[in-house]
């Protein structure tokens, strides 16, 4: 297999995985605003991080979201937060699982980074009808 071949396999494969994780209308809003600049980027996160990562054993979907989101509070990323607090809810979390997540939070993180995610999981779950 060409190294071409294997870039577009795991590509494909990284992008089911994120269709199915973050959505097909992400994935949709996510290729039209594909550029020459975020092309690489965008490349490295379907290989890497959905055709490598989110498919390895040991670890369910569900409990991946619940680190993922854990770990974008403590970096108080809100924006990648909001858009894998979708994963999450598509991955089965709970209102009460991402609350205890961001509560659990304040020990580690503080409470500027969890009042910060719980805002955004709130409007998260307003708009995906589940507040």
């Amino acid at each position: 297999m060409s190294e071409e071949q294997a870039h577009k396999t795991l590509s494909d494969a990284g992008r089911k995985v994120l269709s199915e994780v973050l959505g097909e209308s992400y994935l949709a809003r996510r290729d039209a605003t594909n550029n020459d600049f975020w092309a690489p980027v965008r490349a490295f996160s379907e290989e890497f991080a959905y055709a490598s990562l989110w498919t390895r054993d040991g670890l369910d979907r569900k409990q991946r979201s619940m680190i993922t989101i854990a770990m974008l509070c403590a970096l108080n990323r809100p924006h990648e937060l909001k858009i894998h607090l979708v994963g999450a809810l598509n991955n089965g979390c709970t209102k009460v699982e991402l609350r205890e997540i961001f509560t659990h939070a304040i020990a580690y993180c503080g409470f500027p980074a969890a009042i910060d995610a719980l805002r955004v999981a709130e409007d998260v779950l307003k708009e995906q009808g589940k507040f």
